[in-house]
């Protein structure tokens, strides 16, 4: 019985010797041995991970990219589509048409003085915006008591839809009760109250534009004020030094170092007077005097269901747009860095 227990049946100590000669250890009970050729628990549970990492972004985004390609792809996609169409439920049915809807467009008289005035209105909104957002930034550009209320006062235009300021402003353009001619008239500047809106083309469209120029001013101030905080003090210091004038530090120092914001708000500023709508349609209506292009589409879409015309001069105000914008950026945008 002594030599069976010795040889089989001996102490745990000689089991584990024998084990660990054998190279096997205690773990090789916990459970089998990792196989060669098959990817470790913990390393196949890491590439899981990593795999699960990278499509979390696309999951993220894919709401924006659902909600983009609904407001703005598929409607674009579309009006490409409906522009050579023949769409008037009055004239029906719906039949492939070409470039008619276009030779109809460039044949109105109406959309072509709507032209002329959009043309007039870029004009006005960008000098006006641009000259007036740089002018407020250049003030406000130096910390003082109270800047902080002033920008949330110059702020608040911006935060109004453009219909409500255009309820505000025929207050003040009124031909019978308007503050305009109250005030003119108290400066004797006129003699009896004036009708400012559809009497004359261009002073239509400068006064309609102005109401959207203290609209988009702010939004232009604020960029143009950001570009100017980040101009060091030590340029302005140099040309102090040099004993520039206040002229000269402005046209050689400040505004070629803002020149990117400019460009922004220059496109900006162009972007929204050629879409311009809200302001004329309260303060315009459908007269052909103020008319722009924004509105002409929208009546002749709407009130003479023409809807081939209506995308024919939808896609050519977005293709326009597109390339004036481009240019725009071309011609001013220069990158600034500070060494």
């Amino acid at each position: 019985m002594g030599e069976v227990a010795g040889e089989g049946y001996g102490p745990p100590q000689a089991t584990l010797a024998s084990s660990l000669h054998r190279g096997r250890g205690p773990e090789h009970r916990r459970g089998p041995r990792h196989r060669p050729g098959r990817p470790a628990p913990v390393a196949a549970a890491k590439t899981r991970r990593k795999q699960g990492d990278g499509a979390l972004p696309y999951v993220m985004i894919a709401p924006l990219v659902v909600f983009i390609g609904a407001l703005a792809i598929y409607p674009t996609v579309l009006t490409v589509i409906e522009a050579f169409v023949h769409n008037d439920p009055l004239t029906g049915p719906n039949h492939f048409a070409g470039f008619a809807n276009f030779t109809d467009v460039f044949n109105n008289p109406e959309v072509r003085q709507s032209m002329v005035n959009t043309g007039w209105y870029a004009l006005f909104g960008v000098v006006l915006t641009v000259g007036l957002g740089t002018v407020v930034a250049l003030l406000l550009q130096r910390p003082f008591r109270g800047r902080g209320v002033i920008l949330a006062i110059i702020v608040l235009p911006w935060a109004l839809p453009g219909v409500v300021e255009g309820v505000i402003w025929s207050w003040i353009y009124n031909p019978t009760t308007g503050v305009l001619n109250s005030v003119l008239k108290s400066l004797h500047l006129i003699g009896q109250y004036q009708l400012f809106i559809g009497s004359h083309q261009v002073e239509t469209i400068l006064l309609i534009a102005l109401v959207q120029a203290w609209q988009i001013t702010p939004l232009a101030a604020l960029i143009v004020l950001a570009a100017l905080q980040s101009i060091p003090d030590e340029l302005y210091e140099a040309a102090s030094v040099d004993g520039a004038s206040w002229y000269r530090v402005i046209s050689r120092v400040t505004l070629p170092l803002v020149r990117p914001a400019l460009a922004i708000a220059t496109v900006e500023a162009l972007v929204m007077s050629l879409n311009i709508f809200d302001q004329v349609y309260v303060l315009n209506a459908n007269s052909t005097t103020g008319s722009s292009l924004m509105s002409t589409t929208y009546f002749i879409t709407f009130q003479d269901l023409n809807f081939g015309d209506g995308y024919a001069l939808s896609l050519l105000a977005t293709v326009v747009t597109v390339v004036l914008a481009v240019g725009i950026v071309k011609l001013l945008y220069r990158k600034v860095e500070y060494s």
